[in-house]
């Protein structure tokens, strides 16, 4: 079974975390599941960069990132060559190292009221 270790964050895990995962756990709900509350302003639909985090380690064992995905992350603040959006990523076979960045905008797309 895989590993994914949260870095130490100030807001989210101040310890940093190491939580078992299985093959196909989507990273942002394994998160919080864990008691790491990062945020997901659209509700995990890939609308925004609220969940944006950088894969330290382990990044080619991710499923491969979608065209919308990486429209998304053209607007995350910090945008890394190991950047994704938690909830779109699904944990392969290998073990995760993931920094949670320290900022992050809020790109929801919301409809006209």
């Amino acid at each position: 079974m895989p590993k994914v270790v949260f870095l130490p964050h100030e807001e989210f895990c101040p310890e940093g975390m190491v939580i078992e995962a299985k093959s196909g756990d989507n990273l942002l709900e394994l998160a919080h599941n864990a008691g790491v509350e990062i945020h997901h302003a659209c509700d995990a639909s890939c609308a925004c960069t609220t969940c944006h985090v950088v894969i330290r380690e382990g990044f080619d064992s991710l499923n491969e990132t979608s065209d919308q995905e990486e429209d998304m992350l053209d607007k995350a603040w910090g945008l890394e060559m190991d950047s994704r959006l938690s909830c779109q990523c699904i944990v392969g076979e290998e073990d995760l190292v993931v920094e949670i960045p320290k900022y992050n905008l809020n790109h929801a797309n919301e409809a006209a009221h």
